[in-house]
């Protein structure tokens, strides 16, 4: 029995043999070309619709047929049944028998996650910080603070005991802001001014001044405005349960010095978070205040990568993953189509050119040039104005334009192999022209198509892409790539919107090129040449 390789031309032979020794290519040819295989049939592990259902006594099939809530309950309209929730009814558990076998991957490309079915660790965060400390002084030419709110802490002194003093004998003043107030009892315009000043035991503080106008006479006092660091601010977190403990067994250092009624607030703050948002609360710990935050991770779209949901979710609440392998089809699908239909349509027309010659290729190569002139995009989006965005439509218009860099190949190709002694041989056994062109020209002017096949797959894949990402491509909802990367751009802090498709985008236009760098060495007459 002949192996299959056989069944060609020894050179076809020796070129399928040079692109399988090119491992990096032939590995990403059968990666691509797996990938895309089980993509057509993914329905079959990417699904919301069980693989089978018994339910009552009787078999279903969800995944090759659509049963309606009236036929599988008895009751209801003619809609589509949703199977997760019937599995979780009384009804469903009341029969022992009844069973689901789910796919791998239990969810759909359209389906709205319901935030109750995600499962998010059952605790509470609490955040205990001590509030910012804020002073204002009014302060004389001389550096004599004059009035005080609040400044207490800052000069290690009971409130309202600052009046009198002098700044410059507790701070170190920076010479921006030495500068700044100079220049207001100057009655000089200056722009508002912030700096770090240092008191001196070593405490920092926010020294800041407001903008200033010249007035009819100088001012009297400059009020400054002091403001403690953030570092001087440690914020403390814990988690909590239901049962209100700290998750990890031991409460924080900070927790024994609350008193009873405080800790009592914090904990009915955190019970109380369980149910619904909450507001923060003041208590007070060494005469000072301090503020109680209590937060829990709510479902909102879009959302992190959690259990089930390995890629995260979309901001309409549908599952990434199932989206971008949906995706994957629809992406190579379209590419496939696309590069066969222009190739198709390059190659004949080029085939023309190429043997007519004369004055059909003149003013067909004319007529190439106006029509590869005109906008694709704009005549895109007069077409989806007036059609509508659809998959049919995005290809045929494409299609219009993407054939006119092979026909420039297959003319090329046509003009050297016309005149060739075996296509002058079959004229003179009087073989039609169509014949010729295709039955022993083309078979020797295939290595354009054949070399261009793989770049121009991955351009179709990338170009698909770029259209949905700018809202021009695939109709809503259809799964795309590029619709993804639009939400990430709407949400920047959702990091798994950009990682994943782009990730994905990466790979199959890398696994191209592999492929085309393959497909080129295989067709090179010169192998072993190499450049020095």
């Amino acid at each position: 029995m002949k192996s299959p390789l056989e069944w060609f031309h020894p050179i076809t032979r020796r070129r399928i043999r040079r692109f399988m020794e090119f491992r990096r290519a032939w590995a990403s040819l059968l990666l691509l070309a797996g990938a895309y295989a089980l993509s057509l049939g993914a329905e079959l592990f990417c699904n919301q619709d069980p693989l089978y259902l018994r339910f009552e006594g009787r078999h279903y099939f969800p995944v090759f047929r659509f049963y309606s809530e009236r036929t599988l309950l008895g009751e209801g309209p003619d809609t589509r049944i949703d199977y997760k929730t019937l599995v979780r009814s009384e009804r469903f558990a009341r029969d022992p028998s009844n069973r689901a076998i789910w796919p791998l991957h239990p969810y759909g490309p359209f389906e709205i996650i319901r935030p109750e079915r995600i499962e998010l660790p059952d605790r509470v965060e609490l955040r205990v910080a001590p509030d910012t400390r804020v002073a204002s002084l009014n302060l004389t030419p001389d550096g004599v603070v004059t009035r005080a709110v609040a400044a207490g802490y800052f000069f290690d002194r009971p409130d309202g005991a600052e009046e009198g003093l002098r700044l410059a004998d507790y701070w170190t003043l920076p010479d921006t802001i030495a500068d700044a107030i100079a220049r207001r009892f100057a009655n000089e315009s200056a722009p508002a001014i912030s700096a770090v000043a240092h008191r001196r035991d070593g405490l920092e503080a926010a020294i800041s001044l407001p903008p200033f106008t010249p007035r009819a006479a100088p001012p009297r006092t400059v009020r400054i405005t002091l403001r403690e660091e953030p570092s001087r601010r440690a914020e403390t977190r814990w988690f909590v349960n239901r049962a209100l403990e700290p998750e990890s067994g031991e409460w924080p250092a900070i927790w024994p010095a609350f008193s009873e009624a405080d800790r009592a607030a914090i904990l009915a703050l955190a019970a109380e978070r369980f149910g619904r948002v909450t507001d923060p609360i003041v208590v007070t710990l060494a005469d000072r205040p301090y503020r109680v935050r209590a937060q829990r991770e709510d479902v909102r779209f879009p959302f992190r990568p959690v259990k089930g949901h390995p890629l995260g979710i979309d901001s309409a609440g549908r599952d990434v993953l199932a989206r971008l392998i949906y995706g994957f089809r629809i992406s190579m699908s379209f590419a496939v189509l696309l590069v066969v239909a222009s190739m198709t349509v390059g190659t004949l027309i080029g085939a023309l050119q190429g043997y007519r010659g004369g004055r059909f290729d003149l003013v067909g190569q004319r007529i190439v040039e106006i029509w590869d002139a005109l906008p694709f995009l704009y005549i895109l989006i007069l077409m989806g104005s007036i059609y509508g965005r659809s998959f049919g439509l995005l290809l045929f218009c494409y299609a219009l334009f993407n054939w006119i860099g092979i026909s420039y190949y297959m003319r090329a190709e046509f003009l050297r192999l016309r005149n060739w002694p075996f296509v002058e041989a079959a004229r003179a056994q009087g073989i039609p022209a169509r014949r010729i062109m295709f039955r022993h020209i083309l078979p020797n002017a295939l290595v354009p198509i054949i070399t261009f096949f793989p770049f121009s797959l991955v351009s179709a894949v990338g170009t698909l892409a770029a259209l949905d990402f700018l809202g021009f491509g695939l109709p809503p909802p259809t799964p795309s790539w590029g619709e993804i990367l639009s939400q990430a751009q709407e949400y920047a802090w959702a990091w798994w919107l950009t990682l994943y498709p782009a990730l994905a985008l990466f790979i199959v236009m890398l696994l191209g090129v592999f492929i085309g760098e393959g497909v080129r060495q295989a067709f090179d007459p010169k192998p072993y040449s190499r450049m020095e």
